[in-house]
């Protein structure tokens, strides 16, 4: 019976919060972002191709799974979050030219409420002892969103253009909202495993009445 327990109170992000994570494909939606802590590393460069962005995502990876561990040793499981990313450029118009390589990111894993600063710090020790580039490079942060508009995108990631086109020059201007954060996209599913048709992306962008 323990360990059925356990299984069913493992926290996940996606359930905790289903409103900001299980979308269904449909049209933009609002939506109240309360404040969630992340593991965080910034970069910039083409996502596909930048050595830097595939060493950010190991050094994301291996701290997150190496604090989970110590949790569900500590007698409190869960769910590593999905890989999330912020999103900036000088010219915005360049994410719907997709000149790639001008692209500034913030690439983060949410962390549990009771996950701080110290399983961090340990975490990222534990890393270290395996080698992990770019350790040095990440940071624990609040992420205070609030207002936001998101959508559900099911296809590749080359293909979000238009959507965000329309939410930036339709639905924005329509409603009378302005820009209150960057570009936020949630990656709900593995593109190793999942073809680009099938990917599944909530595009969020904070915003605010003019």
């Amino acid at each position: 019976m323990g360990t059925r327990r356990g299984a069913m109170d493992k926290y996940d992000i996606k359930k905790q919060f289903k409103e900001l994570y299980a979308l269904r494909a449909g049209d933009f939606e609002l939506v109240t972002v309360p404040p969630i802590n992340y593991l965080m590393l910034d970069g910039q460069g083409n996502p596909g191709t930048a050595p830097a962005y595939a060493a950010a995502l190991e050094a994301l990876y291996s701290v997150s799974y190496a604090a989970k561990f110590a949790s569900k040793r500590a007698g409190r499981d869960y769910v590593v979050g999905p890989l999330e990313g912020l999103w900036t450029a000088d010219d915005p118009e360049s994410f719907t030219r997709g000149e790639k390589d001008s692209w500034k990111w913030t690439m983060m894993i949410p962390q549990p409420h009771w996950i701080g600063p110290p399983e961090i710090g340990d975490a990222i020790t534990k890393a270290t002892a395996k080698n992990v580039p770019g350790l040095d490079k990440l940071r624990f942060e609040t992420l205070d969103e609030g207002l936001s508009v998101q959508i559900l995108h099911i296809g590749s990631y080359d293909d979000e253009a238009p959507t965000l086109h329309r939410l930036h020059s339709e639905f924005m201007p329509a409603n009378g909202f302005g820009f209150a954060g960057a570009h936020h996209e949630i990656y709900l599913s593995d593109p190793r495993k999942v073809p680009s048709e099938k990917l599944k992306t909530i595009l969020r962008q904070p915003v605010r009445k003019l």
